[in-house]
């Protein structure tokens, strides 16, 4: 299974250029901020070593390592990949669309939309081919996913919580526990869900 961010979109963009962006608005939000990439490191979570590759752009992270840093910069994954609300309305077009995710049998997890972070909504769609799966380790405290089957079957395992979602269903879970996406079926998956992120001050 891959689980590494390829950042390209369905219509062909450049990938290179789409990631080597990614890695300027983080250093440069870093920078801004005055934050040195050892307090980035112990912000997130993420090795200093890993931070410095991503921002040279010769890191290929995933797509949850993606979300800690971008959360211990109090952005979004779709403010760095800049598909983050503006004020009133905001028009993403489907060329713009970046994929954070490819599977290894052809399947994808696309970003169509989100707010700004570090409090944020996120709109995603997914596809995964039979055999397929996606996992991760948990997100942040207080992240709520939901989920609509458009086609094919989900199995989703949240902790010892397993669920297979059908066409026509739909799902909540919380996910800062351990979770997966599979397609254990004979045909191609096809799901939207939308991820829900609260940062609460201590």
């Amino acid at each position: 299974m891959t689980k590494k961010v390829n950042i390209s979109t369905e219509n062909g963009a450049d990938v290179q250029a789409v990631s080597e962006a990614v890695a300027r608005r983080l250093k440069q939000e870093r920078l801004e901020q005055k934050i040195t990439l050892d307090e980035l490191s112990r912000r997130s979570g993420v090795s200093k070593g890993m931070v410095v590759e991503i921002e040279k752009c010769t890191a290929n992270p995933s797509i949850a390592i993606l979300c800690k840093i971008a959360a211990a910069l109090g952005l979004s994954v779709a403010d760095v990949v800049n598909v983050a609300d503006t004020p009133l309305a905001h028009l993403i077009k489907s060329q713009d669309i970046p994929t954070l995710w490819t599977g290894p049998l052809g399947g994808s997890a696309r970003l169509l939309a989100g707010t700004s972070g570090p409090n944020m909504l996120e709109l995603w769609r997914w596809e995964l081919h039979p055999g397929e799966t996606y996992v991760s380790q948990g997100h942040p405290h207080g992240t709520t996913e939901l989920f609509h089957v458009e086609s094919g079957s989900l199995h989703l395992e949240v902790g010892e919580t397993e669920l297979n979602i059908t066409k026509g269903n739909a799902a909540v879970a919380r996910t800062d526990v351990p979770h997966t996406y599979s397609n254990r079926g004979k045909s191609k998956l096809v799901f939207t869900m939308s991820v829900t992120e609260i940062h609460r001050s201590v």
